[in-house]
């Protein structure tokens, strides 16, 4: 492995994982969102894989990606329960007023993330373990 990759991959993780959540949080007002952060924060992980790999970015997790779906799924499926009760809508949105702007469609965003990125974690960690000496 090239020195100066593994010496920056923790930098680069962490640049790339600052730099998903922005765009998750961004992504009901502009392009982004809880599908491009998912990838982006998958692409952190799977850039620590290559160089630490795959027993530590599993230890860092602490969590199995299997579990981070099931959670993200939830989440999604969870949020579109207030436009239910309040308009009879499924999935009508619920927002804050304020400086924020935040609702319920950050709440699915942020469960769209999790499963995006428990599911390219589940394949490329896979993918990593079969392909590592």
């Amino acid at each position: 492995m090239p020195i100066i990759f593994a010496t920056m991959s923790r930098v680069f993780f962490a640049l790339m994982l600052v730099g998903s959540l922005f765009i998750l949080m961004r992504g009901h007002n502009d392009p982004g969102g809880g599908f491009v952060g998912g990838l982006m924060a998958a692409a952190a992980f799977s850039t620590l894989a290559l160089t630490s790999g795959v027993g530590s970015v599993r230890r860092m997790l602490r969590i199995h990606p299997v579990v981070l779906v099931g959670v993200g799924l939830s989440i999604a499926c969870l949020s579109g329960i207030p436009g239910l009760v309040s308009d009879a809508s499924y999935l009508t949105h619920w927002w804050t007023s304020g400086a924020l702007h935040l609702g319920t469609a950050t709440i699915f965003d942020i469960g769209v993330y999790l499963v995006v990125l428990g599911g390219v974690l589940c394949l490329v960690l896979r993918l990593y373990e079969e392909v590592a000496p």
